[in-house]
């Protein structure tokens, strides 16, 4: 009787812990009910309409914006140039942040300053970050590579060209992304206990060793949590291209999102059928991340 009444009161108290928890939680749930899972549902629905997002004169029109989709060249030329970009920015961003990391953990001194240094342009806003960009490369490039001999490695269309283009895209994006990720590196590697890093030196291991067979196995979940975070981010890239090329030139760096947006909002603004190319880009960001998932949770698994 005794440990009935015990588990009755457990489950009373583990009730009302998860109530409060509930209750704490419930603002963030309703703010991304509203604007997320809304607009997500919903979307889905205006994808089978003929609705150009100001008329309130519309028509159900089943899956025709979806056949048009399939038609529709410069949507998959774009996709195409995504699945480019986010190749490209999975390896950039992520080398570059982990070789940040393991570089500013092996400091003694100024860790915080290099921290707070290369964290910076996340606290700026993307869309004034490729601004500020787009002055670097359309006017001090091109000065220091007119004025001074040792910079002439510089002097490229570097907005113009399409080649150099995506070069000055991964740049900027990279540049935004890197100290983001230099965190969640930091953050794995001091959980690294200091008893193996002291008992591979004591084997003899190098550093590269010490690093590859001891601290990179251990930190394998946030190696996943960086690569999921840079492919949805990289499939969702807007504002960088927009600030710095606007898809241009000619089509040559239009992202799906762009196109999406130009779809939209711009030219004949259909907004059901921007809808549907929205709805097909979900579909395959939401099968290639359950693949990355999948393949990084089985490789954790193995160590």
């Amino acid at each position: 009787m005794k440990s009935r009444s015990a588990q009755s009161v457990h489950s009373g108290k583990t009730r009302k812990q998860n109530l409060s928890l509930l209750l704490f939680a419930l603002p963030a749930l309703i703010v991304y009910a509203l604007f997320k899972l809304y607009p997500a549902f919903s979307g889905i629905f205006y994808a089978m309409t003929d609705w150009n997002g100001i008329d309130k004169n519309w028509s159900f029109i089943g899956l025709q914006n979806f056949i048009r989709v399939l038609d529709d060249s410069y949507f998959w030329q774009s996709i195409l140039f995504t699945f480019k970009y986010v190749l490209v920015m999975i390896i950039t961003t992520n080398v570059i942040a982990l070789t940040l990391a393991v570089t500013i953990e092996t400091r003694r001194h100024a860790r915080g300053v290099f921290r707070t240094v290369f964290y910076l342009p996340n606290m700026i806003s993307m869309v004034i970050g490729g601004y500020m960009w787009m002055f670097i490369f359309t006017k001090v490039l091109y000065y220091l590579a007119d004025n001074y001999n040792g910079f002439s490695f510089l002097d490229h269309m570097w907005i113009g060209d399409p080649q150099y283009s995506f070069v000055a895209i991964i740049i900027v994006a990279t540049w935004g992304a890197v100290g983001y990720l230099m965190i969640i590196y930091m953050a794995a590697l001091q959980g690294v206990p200091e008893s193996m890093k002291e008992a591979a030196l004591l084997d003899g291991a190098n550093a590269w060793q010490r690093f590859w067979k001891v601290e990179f196995p251990m930190i394998r979940h946030a190696v996943t949590i960086c690569v999921f975070w840079t492919l949805n981010s990289a499939f969702q890239v807007f504002d960088v291209i927009f600030t710095l090329t606007g898809g241009g030139p000619g089509r040559a760096t239009q992202s799906a999102a762009l196109n999406i947006y130009e779809e939209a909002f711009r030219g004949n603004i259909q907004y059901g059928y921007a809808t549907a190319k929205s709805t097909v880009l979900f579909v395959i960001v939401l099968v290639i991340t359950a693949v990355q998932l999948s393949i990084m949770k089985r490789k954790e698994e193995e160590l």
